[in-house]
């Protein structure tokens, strides 16, 4: 089996990568990435893209048609990645997360791929009431990055076929460590506050929902999408991915921290404006679906894992919100270094 990766050297990449090679030993497992965050390793024994085959340097938005020679199987994790950076680039978000996907599911289903697996978001729900959305609900996205997600699953499920199929995961927000991990996530960020401050400042008044997912059972799922027939869903799948118990609003979770991570004050803003990102989200068809591939991690390992791996690391950065951490700020700092030119091409 022949296994191309996109956005490998991101959040997710490693811990995928890993999954991938345990499950496909033999596999040729190959990564395609533009290396932004390459450089942002956390607490690592060794680069985990080393268990690739090859690593390849290029833009999704410029492939040579030769990458899909021979590949069974696409997955899709290339992205500008989150609300704060999709502000700010907006239009690349759209080429990048959205008009690049689908032509590269064309070239890959014109190449004989046979199954393309695109790492999509329960962000597309925005806001919500309190009944827990299903897949066939009316989206409702509200920034830039969600609506490139939506309109993508639109782009993708035209090109479906029995011969082609395509798996849309809706991942609930990613939660937990990584080899490249990110602190512009609403977990692992107030981890960070109770292990540099011993303070969980929530920017909102705490009361906003989130469905969670370690992000190591994103890449259980992923490998679920590879292997999977018509008959688990049919050609074109779009799913929600994550569990029901992980449905949590935001000061539920600063509460979690608080209790894993001794002597941590939470506070809320109480003057804040209605976040409305707000959205529970129901994960029956997931668990129908895929009940070998369910999530196996729940909050409190999830915290205390963050936490090891933090206290290990010696993270003191009581500025990591301007850290490497942050993925906008990694951005802007090539950016401003004349690497990156306003399209986040590199300037060379």
């Amino acid at each position: 089996m022949k296994i191309l990766i996109t956005g490998n050297m991101g959040y997710v990449g490693p811990g995928l990568i890993s999954r991938l090679r345990q499950s496909y030993p033999n596999a040729e497992l190959i990564g395609y990435d533009m290396g932004y965050f390459s450089k942002c390793l956390t607490n690592v024994d060794f680069l985990p893209d080393n268990q690739l085959n090859k690593q390849i340097f290029g833009d999704v938005r410029d492939y040579p048609e030769n990458l899909f020679e021979g590949v069974d199987a696409v997955v899709y994790l290339a992205a500008i990645s989150n609300d704060p950076m999709g502000n700010k680039f907006e239009k690349v978000t759209m080429d990048v997360n959205c008009r690049s996907a689908i032509r590269m599911a064309e070239s890959a289903k014109k190449n004989g791929v046979k199954s393309f697996v695109f790492a999509s978001s329960c962000s597309i729900y925005g806001e919500a009431d309190d009944f827990p959305k299903v897949e066939t609900d009316k989206v409702n996205p509200l920034t830039a990055y969600a609506k490139s997600k939506v309109e993508a699953e639109n782009g993708l499920s035209k090109l479906a076929s029995e011969n082609f199929i395509i798996t849309c995961f809706r991942f609930a927000t990613a939660c937990g460590f990584s080899d490249r991990l990110r602190l512009d996530l609403v977990l692992n960020d107030f981890v960070a506050g109770a292990v540099t401050s011993k303070e969980i400042s929530i920017l909102s008044d705490g009361t906003p929902w989130r469905p969670l997912i370690n992000v190591l059972d994103m890449g259980r799922a992923i490998d679920f999408g590879i292997n999977r027939n018509t008959d688990k869903g049919g050609a074109f799948l779009a799913v929600n991915t994550g569990s029901n118990s992980w449905n949590y609003q935001v000061v539920e979770l600063a509460r979690a921290v608080a209790e894993v991570i001794p002597s941590v004050k939470v506070s809320v803003n109480l003057d804040a404006q209605p976040d409305k990102r707000s959205y529970k989200v129901n994960f029956d068809l997931f668990a129908k679906l895929a009940p070998d591939y369910l999530p196996v991690f729940d909050l409190n390992t999830t915290i205390k894992d963050l936490y090891s791996n933090l206290t290990e690391m010696k993270f003191n950065d009581h500025q990591y919100r301007k850290s490497q951490y942050m993925r906008l700020e990694v951005l802007n700092n090539l950016q401003n270094k004349d690497f990156l030119n306003d399209n986040l091409s590199w300037n060379w």
